[in-house]
């Protein structure tokens, strides 16, 4: 069962849940009432709202795992991380490396952009494929250059609010969302 509304994740979780909450409660009248009544409850129609239930249920797993995956790359790693759990206390899957690696799927790179003059070739074109949300203590015109010639979706300069990344962060995924 898919909900495909279109909308934001957050919006297609609610309305899954709604709809769970109303395929059980439908489930929970039909017994109670059988059980009044003193009769047998209508077995087949139990069965198909378990089978509502059960594929609404892994619909709103869906939903609530959509929320973002984020790899943050910092020179710093105790930063890094600190900015994964913050990430992670506003719902998104947040990991932290000092290091880049490649990206699982629909995961977005956070890349603080001093680290990209010491990556070897393979990690400076795996940083290019990402398209990344840059983070720098750079405001020059030659960091703002750096991170145009790498696509970056964003150019934030630290310290970075985290309300910021998460917009930035929300943004970078509507728009792959979009090139879907």
């Amino acid at each position: 069962m898919e909900l495909a509304t279109g909308s934001s994740p957050k919006t297609d979780l609610a309305a899954t849940l709604h709809r769970l909450r109303s395929t059980l409660a439908r489930l929970k009248a039909e017994l109670e009432l059988a059980e009044a009544d003193g009769t047998t409850p209508p077995i087949d129609r139990l069965l198909a709202d378990l089978d509502e239930a059960f594929a609404l249920l892994g619909t709103a797993e869906g939903a609530s795992q959509a929320v973002g995956r984020v790899l943050v790359v910092d020179d710093d790693g105790r930063l890094a991380e600190i900015t994964a759990r913050g990430l992670r206390r506003m719902g998104f899957d947040a990991d932290s490396s000092s290091q880049v690696r490649e990206l699982r799927e629909s995961e977005l790179l956070v890349f603080d952009l001093g680290l990209f003059p010491r990556l070897d070739a393979a990690a400076k074109k795996l940083v290019h494929a990402a398209k990344p949300i840059v983070v720098t203590g750079a405001t020059d015109a030659a960091g703002r250059a750096l991170a145009a010639s790498l696509d970056a979706s964003d150019y934030l300069v630290k310290p970075v609010e985290l309300e910021e990344l998460a917009a930035a962060i929300k943004r970078r995924m509507a728009d792959a969302s979009a090139d879907r």
